[in-house]
């Protein structure tokens, strides 16, 4: 088994196509899994556990899922066993909120694609 060493703060920036200060604020602000480990310098050390969790969070964010829920789905994932049924409902509530979201958007580009068309058919 070969062991991936862990990347510092600016590679994990780069990996994970966040800034620096975005990644540090995603562990001050308790939306990561665990504290990131820090070399004998003090300087983040991010392992690829820390790097699955943190596209998880930026698709959350990405999907308008807020802050708190964000914290409250990690706080759950981190109290470990026994949490999956709450952990469920959250993502289930935030799927239907995306959905509604999609479903809307696919009604406005169907608008659009009618302009389109109108104005195809005049040119």
């Amino acid at each position: 088994m070969t062991t991936v060493p862990a990347l510092g703060i600016a590679e994990a920036a780069e990996r994970t196509g966040l800034t620096a200060h975005t990644l540090r604020y995603y562990e001050r602000d308790g939306l990561l899994l665990d504290g990131v480990d820090r070399d004998a310098g003090g300087r983040r050390r991010y392992t690829d556990r820390d790097l699955e969790w943190i596209e998880t969070v930026t698709r959350l964010r990405a999907t308008g899922m807020p802050i708190r829920d964000v914290k409250r789905y990690a706080a759950l994932v981190r109290a470990g066993a026994g949490t999956e049924a709450e952990r469920l409902q959250l993502l289930r509530a935030h799927r239907a909120r995306v959905q509604r979201e999609l479903d809307e958007t696919v009604g406005h580009l169907a608008a659009i694609d009618h302009k389109i068309g109108f104005y195809e058919r005049s040119v």
